[in-house]
């Protein structure tokens, strides 16, 4: 019998691959077509299919290890109805502990990192306000967050990379119900290396993030979630190591956050801003 041929797909028409793909790949939970598409990318980018091996190998290992004991008779006295609990509070409240002492030792783990203070001769429309004491709340917090969590990753800081641009553009503008597009920072020293879609408040948001050749990595976050606010001029505010300036134009907040000093992040603000006014 003749092996059937793979036809070659339309890239414009077939969904970025993301990390969650990789994993149902290794897991065998895919559907027919959709392994195909992750069988055309793994093809293109063997990193990526070096590490979906490993977990395939590791899968392989632990069914090993673990079958026999499907095969064990349960204990007698193993309790099949866990016994309700007196106080069921106890987990939720051990929960947002966890959550918030996570969060916290993020922030030292990361270090500080020490900031000029420069005045900028700003253009009217652009005028800096800053923000209640330095603090950060809301959707420009949750941008500072985001970027902590992934601008230290090594190996896969972004979902889709900057070689699927436009793969990256299709599904974020989709997922957001907005056209969401990454400005192009390389005049500035920062290369665009891909982007991902996180949660927010109450819906989807886009991160892209930015590096330098000397590994400074930068981020803007994109969110609808600013309803009611006004067109907004720059605020600058700061969370532990990350500096943020935040705006929001036309419905949308944009926040851009990394360690760089105040007056770098106004001057990429101000690109940003300049572009997205100009398409």
């Amino acid at each position: 019998m003749d092996t059937p041929q793979i036809k070659a797909l339309d890239s414009s028409t077939v969904p970025p691959v993301t990390e969650a793909d990789l994993h149902a790949y290794a897991d065998q939970q895919l559907t027919h077509a959709r392994r195909i598409q992750v069988e055309q990318y793994l093809a293109e980018h063997p990193q990526e299919l070096a590490r979906v091996q490993d977990w395939q190998q590791q899968n392989a290992r632990l069914r090993e290890m673990l079958a026999p004991v499907l095969d064990e008779p349960l204990p007698l006295g193993l309790p099949l109805r866990p016994a309700a609990s007196r106080f069921p509070w106890r987990s939720l409240a051990a929960g947002v502990v966890i959550a918030v002492v996570s969060a916290g030792s993020a922030w030292s783990i990361r270090g500080a990192v020490d900031a000029e203070t420069t005045r900028l001769a700003l253009a009217r429309h652009t005028q800096t306000v800053a923000a209640s004491n330095g603090a950060l709340s809301g959707f420009a917090q949750r941008a500072a967050i985001a970027h902590v969590v992934y601008s230290p990753d090594v190996r896969r800081p972004v979902e889709i990379g900057a070689d699927q641009e436009q793969a990256l553009v299709t599904w974020l503008t989709k997922r957001m119900g907005t056209e969401v597009r990454p400005p192009q920072l390389a005049g500035l020293g920062y290369e665009l290396m891909g982007g991902r879609l996180l949660p927010g408040g109450n819906g989807p948001v886009a991160q892209f993030m930015y590096g330098t050749p000397a590994g400074q990595r930068l981020t803007l976050y994109v969110t609808r979630e600013v309803l009611g606010q006004g067109d907004a001029q720059f605020k600058f505010g700061q969370d532990g190591p990350v500096n943020v300036f935040y705006w929001v134009e036309d419905n949308l907040g944009y926040a851009i956050s990394a360690g760089a000093d105040k007056a770098e992040l106004m001057r990429v603000s101000q690109e940003v801003y300049r572009q997205l006014k100009h398409g």
